[in-house]
């Protein structure tokens, strides 16, 4: 299978499906930069309502701020790409599911809005686990903005697979 096609991203959000499903888990997605592309896989895994809670598109600050609470102040101090508000942006996704994960990114998939500190590809993600925990991480993605958003989605997904893991060991 060929990396980043929509065959290899399905793919992947049917392992994720499998392991959330193996334990009893659900997942909500936060995501920006990505468009709701890592729900549209999610969802095309026959199933998916078993362990898939719900998503939110966040574009806007203004929608991560309603939607998922993301304080003004942190997209001031810190950006609407960066680590602090895609660990917000997690957190208040599980605030506003019953889900036990979650997974957020926001980025600069371009090819305009980038910046010297933020170029196009600079994306953050942030997953949260039920328990309290949250990990965040910044990656620098090339190529056009869909293979950027593609690289992202991949990226979000294997990151949840790796965290949940922790989990059923």
């Amino acid at each position: 299978m060929i990396p980043g096609t929509q065959e290899s991203l399905e793919a992947l959000a049917a392992e994720v499906g499998s392991m959330l499903l193996s334990t009893g888990q659900k997942l909500v997605t936060a995501e920006s930069c990505t468009g709701g592309w890592v729900a549209q896989c999610l969802t095309a895994v026959a199933g998916s309502s078993d362990w898939f809670e719900r998503g939110f598109v966040t574009y806007s600050n203004e929608a991560k701020c309603e939607m998922l609470g993301v304080e003004r102040e942190t997209l001031v101090a810190h950006g609407a790409v960066s680590e602090a508000t895609a660990a917000a942006m997690a957190a208040g996704a599980l605030r506003h599911s019953h889900a036990d994960w979650a997974l957020a990114i926001t980025g600069v998939a371009g090819p305009g809005g980038g910046s010297p500190d933020k170029p196009v590809g600079t994306v953050c993600f942030g997953w949260a686990a039920a328990d309290g925990r949250i990990e965040v991480e910044t990656c620098r993605f090339s190529g056009s903005r869909e293979a950027i958003r593609s690289q992202s989605v991949a990226h979000a997904m294997r990151g949840i697979l790796q965290r949940a893991d922790i989990i059923r060991a």
